[in-house]
């Protein structure tokens, strides 16, 4: 993974180089929809309040579980035996990307959501509140997180979440079998190349063209990085969006020609 130093230099030329927030100079109808009714959407949901309040819980949660960890590791410990708090301290997407998640299915309404890596269930709750009429199954690797997960999902009352625990390898393609399709995957939970990609392989017979597919930490490493270039090239990604931490993927043959886009975010 990239030092703090390194991540910053990053984060520098990103922010250097990409398209203002607002849409200006985007050529795209579809994208610039994207900036002024998802990225820019600024309502406070009401749906919100609850999540972060649950968040703030798990915070104070000293709670010791034991984590198996099958992906690439944490950027913060390396011991299997972890509190509850910093879990949610650093396993979990921040407030900004997970309401980012929440207004891109409000926005376009997916009903088969699938997400790899559930960790305590933050951004799962977020992808089920903003469509109550999807079914969203989320696959997580460490049992004791699953449970403390599920407990999660009663509490905010969410009964269409489906939680699979186990190795991605091992739990998804049974998970793809059984999918009629994938309007919307979230791909989260090992920052490895070589995984990522054939995720991603597998999900490409359920995707079609409305689909979206977003990519979490896609500069956690320059083996991330080189991933997010290799997705981005595949032939069926017609757009891609890069907002740094984020990389969204859409597969609309409106498009024509491929176009990828660098936003500020």
């Amino acid at each position: 993974m990239y030092s703090r130093s390194e991540l910053a230099f990053n984060y520098l030329r990103y922010y250097l180089s990409a398209s203002s927030g607002k849409g200006h100079g985007i050529h795209s109808p579809f994208v610039f929809e994207f900036i002024t009714k998802v990225l820019n959407d600024d309502q406070p949901y009401e749906k919100f309040g609850r999540i972060e309040k649950l968040r703030n819980k798990l915070l104070l949660d000293n709670t010791v579980i034991e984590v198996e960890d099958f992906g690439a590791g944490s950027a913060v410990s390396k011991n299997t035996q972890r509190k509850i708090a910093s879990i949610a301290r650093h396993a979990t997407k921040s407030k900004k990307y997970c309401q980012l998640l929440f207004r891109i299915v409000n926005y376009y309404k997916p009903k088969s959501i699938l997400e790899l890596g559930t960790s305590l269930g933050i951004t799962t709750a977020y992808l089920a509140s903003a469509n109550p009429g999807a079914k969203v199954i989320t696959i997580e690797g460490a049992k004791e997180i699953a449970v403390k997960a599920r407990e999660n999902f009663k509490t905010l009352v969410l009964d269409n979440i489906q939680i699979i625990e186990g190795n991605f390898d091992q739990q998804l393609p049974s998970v793809i079998y059984h999918l009629s399709s994938v309007d919307f995957a979230f791909i989260d939970g090992n920052h490895r190349q070589e995984p990522t990609e054939r995720y991603l392989r597998q999900l490409m017979p359920k995707l079609h063209e409305s689909s979206i597919v977003v990519f979490d930490d896609i500069r956690w490493s320059r083996e991330m990085k080189k991933t997010w270039e290799n997705i981005k090239n595949l032939p069926a990604v017609r757009c891609s969006i890069d907002l740094f931490f984020l990389g969204i993927v859409f597969f609309r043959k409106e498009f024509g020609e491929k176009q990828h886009f660098t936003i500020r975010f």
